[in-house]
């Protein structure tokens, strides 16, 4: 057996990732993907799109439940007030 048939034959160039940053919202990443989390733990999804949570109040996280379109806002004081 030759040298060249030992090699394994090059992989072919992969193509990057594309990510979405949603203002207000999530970080919409193609898929799939495998998420490292802070403890060293891993989490993966092979959905063809994945949402990741960027306010850290979903239920779900790392992965968006849409628990940031509750957010109220303070409202607003009239001058009559």
């Amino acid at each position: 057996m030759s040298a060249a048939a030992e090699r394994p034959e090059p992989r072919p160039a992969r193509e990057p990732r594309r990510v979405r940053i949603v203002p207000g919202g999530p970080m919409l990443v193609e898929g799939p993907v495998e998420i490292v989390l802070e403890d060293g733990s891993t989490v993966t999804s092979d959905r063809f799109q994945v949402a990741l949570c960027t306010c850290r109040r979903s239920a779900a996280y790392p992965f968006c439940d849409t628990s940031h379109r509750r957010r109220t806002r303070p409202r607003r004081r009239s001058p009559e007030e």
